[in-house]
């Protein structure tokens, strides 16, 4: 018969096999490129897919940190493409904004409703960017590594600059609402034309020509912003 000393140790030596043990599991598993699911912050355990887009903790429910490895294309359930079905979007923009909008979360935790704040702005971020397609299109072009600075002329052609110093003398010269309704419509059609060679470009790999038209596209919304506030009442 072993002595309480003698079990003592045993059990003490078992402890500490385990935990060997252990860590090796976990090293020979993060070596083979396994990943495990994130803890709840709240109750510890494995978060696994609960409601709510895994937004939610499965098991308390609580409200979770967003991923800051999820695009804004994943994050509104899009196809990383230029094109985009709009309604789908607004649909699933009101879906999100109905779970994690910090209206609903007044009676919670300091914690979950900072995690609102965070979800709803990032929500907000990725509708406004992913509705329209110069931003859009700016976007898909950021995952690819590729940034355009603003003021940026890259391949703009000189014809092209004259094309856009003509446009803003005609919107300077308008006298009528007749007159800015021809140059608004004409704008209108030069951003359509853009968008579906963009489009194209994208589907063609075509990473430079989209960058080229993507650099057009934003000189055509600056004028349509003009166009917006020559119309808005003083």
């Amino acid at each position: 018969m072993w002595g309480c000393g003698a079990r003592t140790l045993l059990c003490l030596w078992e402890v500490r096999l385990a935990g060997f043990l252990g860590r090796r599991l976990s090293s020979s598993n993060a070596a083979a490129g396994k990943s495990f699911a994130p803890q709840c912050w709240n109750c510890g355990r494995s978060r696994g897919a609960g409601c709510g887009d895994e937004f939610f903790c499965a098991h308390c429910r609580a409200l979770q940190p967003p991923d800051p490895t999820r695009d804004f294309f994943s994050l509104m359930n899009c196809n990383r493409s230029f094109r985009v079905d709009i309604t789908k979007l607004q649909h699933r923009y009101q879906q999100l904004q109905r779970l994690v909008h910090p209206d609903f979360f007044s009676q919670k935790s300091q914690t979950e409703k900072h995690f609102s704040e965070k979800h709803s702005t990032l929500v907000n971020d990725a509708y406004k960017t992913l509705q329209a397609p110069l931003t859009r299109g700016l976007y898909l072009l950021k995952l690819q590594g590729i940034e355009i600075p603003e003021g940026t002329d890259y391949k703009t052609d000189s014809q092209f600059l004259v094309e856009i110093m003509e446009i803003n003398e005609r919107l300077a010269d308008a006298q009528s609402e007749v007159a800015m309704e021809e140059i608004e419509a004409s704008v209108r059609a030069k951003q359509k034309e853009f968008t579906d060679n963009i489009n194209r470009a994208f589907e063609q790999g075509d990473f430079e020509k989209a960058k080229e038209l993507l650099i057009k596209m934003r000189y055509f919304s600056n004028i349509e912003e003009k166009i917006k506030l020559s119309k808005t009442p003083l």
